[in-house]
């Protein structure tokens, strides 16, 4: 597999840092934006839409860009890298994935003139109401789910999931752990459309856009977990004790390189996650998405303690930016799955790959 990215990726690259870089360019930007709702810049989601990156996983005859996951990693990266709070994956990736592989219209989701939220869990199902089919029950927690104009809804119809859309619904809205916004949203006969044939199991169809919004995350942890590290190299170099700087410390420096043989390891497998969904393998791309970002869970979890531990009492203060990168590689590591879930996962299957004899 080629890991280099193309002359376009890496201007697309560029772009996109130079947009963020405006707004997010200290931690002070994403707490404006973070303290007000509906906890993202508005102003920033509309520029993205101008440059067509709100469009990028999506054909061109919707609207969209027509690129693929190794192009929307480029985007989640440099989200992460300024820790910028737009629903990038959330609204883009996830809710705008599972719309156009079941077949909807999403070029409001690309012009940025229609925000997304995704429901799911096992608490919502749908059902025959007339000619009509409602939703009942309720989900927490719901990213953006209270700015949403559009709730995209995972519903059990006798069991099997299927896919619905709704504008409606009770939301009571409240603040995520690393500054966000969320919802619970609850239905009670709440008429819905289905998306596709909602007597099909949309099974796969979930599981594959979770995917590729799991690979999402994994790059957008990777480029928090990059800033981190870089931001700790320059206080161990810049600050000093006993007359000399701290790098010098061997047990820091070495504390410092674990730091980055963890990012590396979560750098190999979110790219390689990302060009097995690129391929279009979809079961292959399900589990290179999970091992991506339960190796994203692990090394972000690391590389976040470490930061902090490495800053001493300053990694603790809200006005500096490492606890910051911190909170959210925390938050990533519990959407869609944490680690725990996807290890068990993945050990669930190891007895589908056959033995190995070491002898022969």
């Amino acid at each position: 597999m080629d890991f280099d990215y193309s002359d376009e990726q890496r201007a697309l690259r560029e772009a996109v840092r130079a947009l963020l870089g405006k707004t997010y360019a200290t931690i002070d930007g994403r707490r404006a934006a973070t303290a007000k709702d509906p906890g993202f810049d508005e102003a920033v989601w509309s520029r993205l839409a101008e440059m067509g990156v709100l469009g990028l996983p999506f054909p061109e005859e919707a609207g969209g860009m027509g690129a693929g996951p190794v192009e929307v990693a480029v985007v989640a990266e440099e989200l992460g890298r300024v820790l910028a709070p737009e629903p990038f994956v959330e609204a883009v990736v996830l809710c705008g994935g599972l719309l156009a592989r079941a077949g909807a219209d999403v070029s409001a989701i690309a012009n940025g003139t229609v925000l997304p939220a995704y429901v799911g869990g096992p608490g919502v199902t749908a059902r025959r109401d007339g000619d009509l089919w409602v939703l009942d029950g309720s989900a927490s927690p719901v990213l953006n789910g209270a700015r949403a104009d559009l709730l995209v809804v995972v519903a059990e119809v006798d069991g099997t999931p299927a896919l619905f859309t709704t504008a409606q619904g009770e939301r009571t809205a409240f603040a995520t752990y690393d500054g966000g916004r969320a919802a619970r949203v609850t239905f009670d006969g709440t008429a819905a459309g289905p998306i596709g044939d909602p007597a099909a199991d949309a099974s796969g169809t979930i599981a594959y856009a979770r995917a590729c919004a799991q690979a999402a995350y994994a790059h957008e942890a990777l480029g928090a977990m990059e800033r981190a590290l870089e931001m700790t190299r320059d206080y161990l170099r810049d600050r000093h004790q006993f007359g000399k700087p701290l790098k010098a410390f061997q047990n820091l420096a070495f504390r410092a390189s674990d730091m980055y043989v963890c990012l590396e390891l979560a750098r190999s497998m979110a790219l390689w996650a990302s060009l097995v969904l690129q391929d279009g393998d979809e079961a292959e791309g399900v589990e290179a998405a999970s091992r991506a970002k339960l190796r994203a869970a692990e090394s972000g979890r690391r590389i976040g303690q470490e930061a902090i531990q490495l800053h001493g009492g300053i990694g603790l203060t809200m006005e500096y930016g490492v606890g910051h990168y911190a909170m959210r590689l925390t938050t990533i590591e519990h959407l869609l799955g944490d680690r725990r879930q996807h290890l068990a996962g993945l050990a669930a299957a190891v007895g589908d790959h056959r033995g190995v004899d070491p002898l022969r």
